[in-house]
């Protein structure tokens, strides 16, 4: 069986319960600091579906809108539920959460890199995976100084947002919401997402679909052609973005045994979700 049959056979059985679940984890790429709606999707195996999906809008069309439709409302209920949260979790238990986070990346670790070579490993893509890994983790960790200071909200910028945002689908492993964050739109973004302000949303949506479509194509391009290094590529960048998430140095200001238990819990729950996420895509192909 070829792999467009396996996806295809994936597309028709995928259940509609997981797919919701995965678009709540994918959702939480956008408004998270530090996690990737694009490396997210990769391993969890929906990349390559969406990817293609926007890059030919009109083949398919309404047999991939009905597939997208829990993903969609998966990913708008994470976008909405971790605006909610996000403040309060991160403001009050960061170090915690994180580690969750964490965790729920390495437990997909192993079937990116089953994904990746599906079609074959040659010494060149591990190659691959170890540079973009050392450079991802140095361009991650002193890129985003770049964008230091607080950036004056309006229509523009909002855009930039959705840019950003969308970004975040189709680079995996980069995390819009660090950058957002270093502009100072942050907070502002997610008190909109959170009230469903328009003025901030419609912006960011158009930025964001002006983005994925003048873009999709060339990463659908890339895909095909070069399968095997993307995937190496792609799982480097997971890597690195999952090291630079990892609460280090005063981030265990005051802690006791009691709150680095809850990290270990919480790492060894996100692992297990993690896990449990990619056994069900196995489990559905």
């Amino acid at each position: 069986m070829s792999n467009r049959q396996i996806n295809d056979a994936a597309h028709s059985n995928d259940s509609w319960l997981l797919r919701f679940i995965k678009g709540i984890f994918i959702g939480s790429g956008f408004i998270v600091p530090g996690v990737s709606g694009g490396a997210l999707a990769a391993v969890f195996g929906l990349y390559e579906q969406i990817i293609r999906f926007l890059a030919n809008i009109t083949k398919d069309f309404v047999k991939n809108v009905v597939y997208f439709i829990p993903v969609g409302l998966g990913g708008l209920a994470g976008l909405v539920l971790f605006s909610w949260g996000v403040s309060f979790f991160l403001g009050n238990y960061e170090t915690i959460v994180l580690w969750f986070f964490v965790g729920a990346i390495v437990g997909t670790l192993p079937a990116l890199w089953s994904q990746a070579g599906e079609q074959g490993r040659s010494q060149k893509d591990i190659i691959i995976s170890v540079v973009t890994f050392i450079l991802g983790f140095i361009l991650l960790q002193f890129g985003a100084s770049f964008f230091t200071g607080s950036v004056a909200a309006n229509f523009f910028t909002w855009m930039i947002c959705g840019f950003l945002i969308a970004l975040g689908i189709l680079v995996p492993g980069l995390s819009p919401s660090n950058f957002i964050l270093y502009m100072g739109l942050y907070e502002q973004m997610s008190d909109g997402f959170k009230t469903l302000d328009l003025s901030i949303i419609i912006p960011i949506a158009i930025g964001g679909a002006l983005t994925i479509f003048g873009l999709a194509k060339f990463f659908e391009k890339v895909f095909e052609r070069h399968y095997s290094p993307f995937f190496h590529f792609i799982f480097g960048i997971v890597i690195a973005s999952t090291l630079m998430i990892i609460p280090v140095g005063d981030a265990y200001a005051g802690f006791g045994f009691m709150q680095y238990a809850l990290c270990v819990l919480m790492l060894a729950l996100g692992t297990w979700v993690g896990w449990w996420m990619t056994n069900l895509e196995e489990k559905y192909k």
